[in-house]
């Protein structure tokens, strides 16, 4: 069986969405990257960096007025980065530099905050006209806040191996019968497989016909039915099974959108062919909202919530009737929500960075706007290609290319609540 690199055509990769914007400098991103990771903590006084960062970003820019871009990835809370902000407007000017709109600046500066395990940094990109950006940082240290320590009943992250092959996976489903059953979908076909004695044996093995090739970062979804086995979504194509065995799936070109989210959601969203994510519409939509930037993924909330993933790497929420974007959500490209009981009641599973070729998934809960970590990150041995939820929303299948076997593995992840 050919895999979908055999007969792939160019799609990029899905880029890390925690990566900072395109105009940042190759030092500026090195610098911010190896400073993000770190516990929530606070810095005793801000005067004297908002002073020391002020005097340096007008000796870069002279007097005359400025373009103020801040971007927070710290731990810093909205309020503290709105004082920081209004604080530095007000140190600038005395030193001659004026807030002004992109158009009418001379120059302009980007500012990110970001953090270590001793200090905040605080990191400004200067551009002016068209010389070469300068980069000025300044660190203030930090004390810890005991209230925000680890708390001691944080969740724990389940990681069930269901399957690994060689062929590379798009989606696993749970078939609820008895024995229980298992749909694996791989980019030529979908493989119908038993459990028994804990071991899945391959019962039937259907494949996929379609008459494009794939795109080089080829995602699928598997939907089970009530009045037949499954449905199965790829780009440009739709795949529908029979209800009884031998299982007959029969495939055809179609725009239709895919459902996302649980069974309880009813959300759909149409996918783009030649590429690797949502165009933004949806439907039948959030109450009045029936469009949302293009996205890799969603996430589902209490009261009729979600969460988009966007591909321009904002996390947005919406309601039905506002769009906002998430604080602090430094994620990879897949997030998926579980409705565990545990906190809340749900959490959200969101990808994100780990060591050298390793990746994580993390369980985070919203609390006015803010994603706020209640699990230790699940490490996994390669980077996480797809992270699909549940059908009835009680956990998620994740699936990833192990870095050393070059196999593919996927695992069922649920939630432990905290002793």
């Amino acid at each position: 069986m050919r895999s979908a690199n055999d007969i792939a055509v160019y799609n990029s990769r899905i880029p890390h969405m925690r990566s900072l914007a395109p105009r940042f400098s190759r030092a500026a991103c090195l610098v911010v990257l190896m400073l993000m990771r770190a516990p929530i903590m606070l810095a005793s006084d801000w005067r004297a960096p908002e002073e020391q960062l002020a005097r340096k970003i007008a000796a870069a820019t002279g007097p005359g007025q400025a373009a103020l871009d801040v971007v927070n990835r710290s731990s810093l809370r909205r309020a503290d980065v709105e004082e920081i902000r209004r604080t530095l407007l007000t140190d600038l000017a005395a030193l001659g530099v004026n807030l002004a709109t992109a158009g009418q600046a001379v120059a302009t500066v980007r500012i990110t905050f970001s953090e270590n395990l001793q200090s905040y940094v605080w990191v400004a990109e200067i551009h002016r006209g068209n010389n070469e950006p300068l980069v000025v940082i300044v660190a203030s240290p930090r004390e810890i806040r005991a209230a925000e320590e680890q708390p001691t009943a944080a969740l724990m992250i389940q990681k069930t191996l269901l399957w690994t092959d060689e062929t590379r996976i798009l989606d696993v489903a749970l078939v609820n019968s008895n024995p229980q059953r298992m749909i694996v979908l791989e980019p030529e076909s979908a493989v119908l497989f038993r459990f028994q004695d804990g071991r899945a044996q391959q019962e039937q093995s259907m494949p996929l016909s379609h008459s494009h090739p794939w795109p080089r970062d080829l995602r699928g979804r598997l939907v089970l039915r009530k009045d037949h086995l499954f449905d199965a979504y790829l780009p440009g194509v739709f795949c529908r099974s029979s209800a009884i065995a031998p299982v007959v799936l029969n495939c055809f070109e179609s725009d239709d959108p895919w459902p996302l989210g649980t069974d309880h959601s009813g959300l759909k969203a149409f996918f783009t062919p030649s590429r690797n994510f949502f165009t933004g519409a949806l439907s039948p939509g959030i109450e009045q909202q029936q469009t949302v930037g293009a996205f890799y993924s969603l996430a589902m909330l209490p009261r009729d919530k979600f969460l988009f993933a966007a591909v321009d790497g904002q996390v947005h929420m919406l309601d039905g009737v506002t769009n906002q974007t998430l604080e602090r959500a430094d994620w990879g490209s897949d997030i998926a929500s579980v409705q565990s009981g545990c906190g809340q009641g749900w959490q959200v599973l969101a990808t994100g960075g780990g060591k050298g070729d390793m990746d994580t998934v993390r369980a985070f809960e919203i609390a006015d706007h803010e994603a706020v970590a209640v699990s230790q990150p699940a490490e996994f041995n390669g980077g996480i290609t797809a992270l699909w939820a549940e059908p009835d929303g009680t956990g998620t299948i994740a699936v990833l290319q192990n870095s050393e076997t070059g196999r593919y593995e996927a695992y069922r992840l649920s939630i432990i609540c905290g002793q």
